[in-house]
């Protein structure tokens, strides 16, 4: 079965002496990525020294609202600030859908074809910008304007990701451009 590689978070600072890290959390599923026992692809930064591949999560808690993760590679407080600025990775089957019908992954949104609320082709979505407020969906209009769209319920009520459609509810200057001052 084909996979795919999806990024669920960064290390960040030590936490404690015994090798917890906070993480940045990069994906909806913490829980389920970060469980006991998950093995998750290492992307250290350029100019980094560190040797690691993989990483095996020990245990994981929420303290307040960061997500503190021990892993077993990571012994002690000094491997624990080596660690920070890793990127780290889970490979997913391809097919494989969250848990919760009104979230997706990045790759099933790209290439689904956009359309306003009248069924007007407004183009292609050819990515997700994560943003620090809100995601943003990437629409190539078939002019080959590049457009941001917030990625919120109130602007794209619909995603049929079965159907290969996304509806936008689009406002002159979202994704149509503005009509032309007379």
């Amino acid at each position: 079965m084909e996979s795919i590689d999806v990024v669920v978070g960064r290390i960040g600072k030590a936490h404690g002496l015994r090798g917890d890290v906070t993480i940045n959390v990069r994906t909806d599923e913490p829980e389920r990525r970060f469980a006991p026992g998950s093995v998750l692809d290492v992307e250290a930064p350029t100019g980094s020294a560190n040797t690691l591949r993989t990483v095996t999560v020990a245990g994981s808690r929420w303290h307040s609202s960061t997500l503190l993760v021990r892993f077993e590679e990571i012994p002690d407080r000094t491997a624990a600030e080596a660690a920070r600025g890793i990127l780290l990775h889970a490979s997913i089957p391809a097919d494989e859908s969250p848990e919760d019908p009104d979230e997706f992954y990045d790759h099933q949104l790209v290439g689904l074809t956009a359309y306003d609320l009248e069924g007007t082709l407004l183009g292609e979505v050819t990515g997700l910008v994560h943003g620090g407020a809100q995601d943003l969906l990437a629409i190539r209009t078939p002019d080959r304007r590049d457009t941001l769209v917030p990625f919120v319920k109130a602007l794209v009520p619909e995603v049929d990701v079965a159907g290969g459609r996304v509806v936008v509810a689009d406002r002159p200057g979202l994704v149509a451009p503005l009509p032309e001052d007379d």
